[in-house]
């Protein structure tokens, strides 16, 4: 008993990890555990059972966060998005731009996973998306299966780093963190990540050729009757809408000379944007013939998406908007964009809307179990244990995210990103906090860390996403009438391993050059405290308060101050 109450804390937590690991739910395993260890304490006088009357407050807190209404918004965007056929004709249009050169699909499914990840945020989405309609078409001209499932579960997984990401909003707010400081730290290392996938396709395309073959000739679609495929006309418009973008631009910082970084980026592209648009829409209108059908394929079907990004991350960028405000003008621009093509009916609302409620009643339950949960813990100081467990680790700092990066990676093969930030990051927050490391920075760590979860063979929720849709017997290509054989479950998960290994890259990359996070803080007004003065001044120049006394004659003991 002596030794049951000296570490009830550890007890508890391993109390916990063997109920998850059991299948339990997290919700309810976070709470049962919470208030059963609870009770214990309360029985061996090591809580007060006042503790437990603080309980309905804290759950009504949860409930009434505004910051968790972004989670619903941008759900709801997503799955509105996905349904109205974005997918399929950023895939289609992607890849017959890039098809015709070596490892062009899978640069093309990177391309279009980095665009989804930015407007939808669901990886079931993308991978889901991408595996039924790029999966085919690379398996019938000769991918290698291992590279063609890699690329497409690891580009569906870039929606967890990319904002506007889910995780960075539950990590944001277990942090106590800015959801917008948090975006912005996120999205150097998102962008990244994607494009060090490129650079693996264009390797393993330069070393082995056989592995990614480019688009043969009967496969391209939108190809002149001179046999030219219109590049021309779509590197013109791309430079004439360059041009007056960065003149429109400079024109706004000439007026505006305080613009930080990313809020310049946002103009330019919004500029670039915009102007592309409007040449395609005359040339369209007015039949002037100037543009080649993949030009305005391009503008037409990828210039939305980018100005629904815009909507959403460059509002909440520039400071117009609030994270759940941006979410809410996301979830309008996605509902317009499918009214726009046509896609737009009652059942696509419902069964979104549908969708969206679960899984914001599934976030909104796992937060109100971890919190009976984190209550319990540290009411048998739980959280002093995790401390003097993490601060006594040899290194010091670095030791500290060395353990925190292995303990993360470890979880992910059993639990997934929703329950490492419910359970490890109310417990390891404080302690970094502690520390001095910046919480932008820890949570972005986690983020990336957390997108292997994904991805580990054999419980990551992206391969199971992918063995749905791949096909798991022989069957006959429609278009070429060849047998082409199944994918088997190792395929997918030996394709897997290299962008784990990319992943875990891009982890260390982030702990050894933090200022890919911590640029957010480059528009932070600093305040010099030598300048602060306290008082006001009255019309003839002189202090209201006299510096040396108080107004009765004793020492001012605020002079100091002055």
């Amino acid at each position: 008993m002596e030794f049951f109450v000296d570490n009830l804390a550890p007890i508890m937590f391993i109390n916990l990890i063997v109920f998850l690991l059991l299948g339990f739910p997290v919700a309810f395993s976070l709470a049962a555990n919470g208030i059963l260890y609870g009770l214990v304490a309360i029985d061996l006088g090591l809580m007060q059972p006042a503790l437990f009357q603080a309980l309905p407050q804290r759950v009504f807190g949860i409930v009434a966060n505004d910051t968790l209404l972004a989670v619903p918004f941008f759900t709801l965007m997503g799955l509105i998005l996905e349904r109205s056929g974005m997918a399929e004709d950023l895939l289609e249009t992607v890849g017959q731009l890039f098809g015709p050169i070596r490892g062009g699909l899978a640069i093309a499914v990177v391309l279009v996973g980095a665009m989804l990840a930015a407007t939808t945020g669901v990886v079931s989405a993308s991978v889901i998306s991408m595996g039924l309609i790029s999966l085919p078409i690379m398996l019938r001209y000769g991918y290698d299966r291992r590279l063609a499932t890699g690329v497409i579960a690891a580009s569906g997984t870039l929606s967890q780093i990319i904002p506007p990401s889910l995780v960075l909003i539950i990590l944001a707010d277990q942090l106590g963190r800015s959801i917008g400081d948090m975006y912005r730290g996120a999205m150097i290392p998102g962008m990244l990540l994607a494009l060090s996938y490129i650079a693996y396709v264009v390797v393993v395309s330069l070393i082995t050729p056989a592995k990614a073959p480019a688009l043969p000739e009967e496969a391209r679609i939108y190809v002149k009757p001179d046999g030219s495929r219109g590049l021309r006309s779509l590197a013109i418009l791309t430079i004439i809408a360059s041009i007056v973008s960065y003149f429109g631009a400079e024109y706004y910082f000439s007026e505006h000379t305080q613009v930080p970084v990313d809020e310049r980026v946002v103009i330019y592209l919004m500029g670039w944007g915009i102007t592309a648009l409007i040449i395609a829409l005359v040339n369209r209108v007015l039949r002037l013939g100037l543009l080649s059908e993949i030009a305005e394929r391009v503008t037409f079907v990828m210039i939305p998406p980018l100005f629904l990004i815009f909507l959403v991350l460059g509002t909440i960028f520039i400071g117009v908007a609030t994270p759940t405000e941006g979410g809410a003008m996301g979830a309008v621009g996605a509902l317009i964009m499918a009214v726009s093509r046509g896609r737009f009916s009652w059942t696509l609302l419902k069964q979104a809307m549908d969708t969206t409620t679960k899984l914001s009643c599934f976030v909104v339950f796992i937060l109100v179990g971890s919190t009976v949960f984190t209550l319990s813990f540290r009411g048998v100081n739980g959280d002093l244990w995790v401390e003097h467990l993490l601060i006594g680790l040899p290194g010091g700092e670095w030791g500290f995210l060395i353990v925190v990066s292995l303990l993360t990676f470890f979880l992910a093969f059993f639990l997934d990103f929703f329950e490492l930030a419910f359970i490890i990051v109310p417990l390891l927050g404080p302690v970094a906090d502690k520390m001095g490391i910046d919480l932008i920075w820890f949570g972005v760590l986690l983020a990336v860390n957390m997108q292997t979860s994904f991805m580990h063979p054999p419980f990551g929720f992206a391969l199971f996403y992918l063995r749905s849709v791949a096909p798991k017997d022989d069957y006959q290509d429609r278009v070429t009438g060849k047998l082409i054989p199944k994918v088997t479950t190792g395929q997918i998960y030996w394709g897997s391993v290299p962008f784990i290994c990319i992943q875990i890259a891009m982890v260390a990359a982030v702990m050894l050059f933090p200022g890919m996070v911590t640029h957010y803080k480059d528009d932070v007004v600093v305040v010099d405290p030598a300048t602060i003065k306290f008082g006001t001044e009255d019309a003839y120049g002189s202090d209201s308060y006299d510096s040396g006394s108080s107004f009765d004659g004793a020492p001012d003991p605020g002079a100091a101050f002055k």
